[in-house]
């Protein structure tokens, strides 16, 4: 496994790849490396001939209070975990060599960014564009790898590859989670005891308006309130939205079909967790 650190070498490593023919697959993360991450790497392995991460925690998808500083940093250790997946490239820039100057270009898929998330974490989804086209433009994927627990990220990155003509596919993979159903995610590091049983509120609220569903209500105010009521209900858990979506538009929906995204974010003390499912 080759540990990269500047762009040119990336660039280099990807040409010699591609050269030879080989579908190459790259997979996205800030590190802080779980088995949902490892999921991916084995999904790129079942689709692509090379298989390659990028490991940069990118500074324009965080707020001025957000973590950044926080953010759980072990490189080595993710190293050894990709290593023993088979992952042949390793690409993990420092902050500078990804902006050398404070950049004056961005790239923002607007109306999309503005719903749900954006509208707790303005500016954060033009962070995610920004830095995922440019790891496109230097690695040049044939395939991309996302989990669908960040849904709305994946909706809006597969617009801005469908508008811009970016000749990438998105694979998206479905969700892991703990055994008692709560997400894998790194932020669920900053979760002490009490609140990381809170956390599992999140799953049952989606659970919750799933059964629903299928048991035959098909109004998105009666699912929506049947989630937000068990999350206000959990002491420790302050709801920021429970919304049924569209899966493509993200706009709220009425009447709810099959297809239909149900996304939840809470804060569990003063970490805030994500979570969705699909009905």
């Amino acid at each position: 496994m080759r540990l990269l650190k500047t762009i040119a070498e990336a660039q280099s490593a990807c040409r010699q790849i591609k050269s030879q023919g080989k579908r190459l697959g790259l997979v996205p993360t800030m590190g802080a490396l779980h088995a949902g991450h490892l999921s991916l790497a084995r999904a790129a392995h079942a689709q692509t001939d090379v298989v390659a991460f990028s490991i940069f925690v990118n500074p324009l998808q965080f707020g001025p209070s957000e973590d950044l500083q926080r953010y759980p940093r072990d490189l080595e250790r993710d190293c050894r975990l990709l290593e023993a997946e088979g992952v042949t490239l390793v690409f993990a820039p420092s902050p500078e060599e990804m902006y050398p100057a404070s950049p004056s270009t961005c790239v923002e898929v607007t109306e999309l960014s503005q719903k749900l998330e954006g509208k707790t974490r303005p500016g954060h989804f033009r962070g995610v564009t920004t830095v995922v086209n440019k790891l496109f433009n230097i690695m040049a994927p044939d395939a991309a790898f996302f989990g669908q627990k960040d849904a709305q990220q994946v909706v809006i990155i597969r617009r801005m590859v469908r508008d811009l003509n970016m000749p990438v596919e998105i694979a998206v993979c479905p969700i892991m989670r703990e055994a008692d159903g709560l997400a894998m995610s790194s932020r669920n590091a900053y979760l002490d005891p009490p609140h990381r049983h809170a956390a599992t509120v999140l799953h049952r609220a989606l659970l919750r308006a799933r059964d629903l569903f299928q048991q035959g209500e098909r109004c998105a105010t009666a699912l929506a309130a049947a989630g937000r009521d068990l999350i206000l209900a959990e002491r420790l858990a302050r709801l920021d939205y429970f919304e049924l979506v569209h899966p493509e538009t993200l706009d709220p929906l009425a009447e709810v079909s099959p297809g239909a995204l149900v996304v939840v974010a809470a804060y569990l003390g003063e970490t805030r967790l994500i979570d969705n499912l699909i009905l």
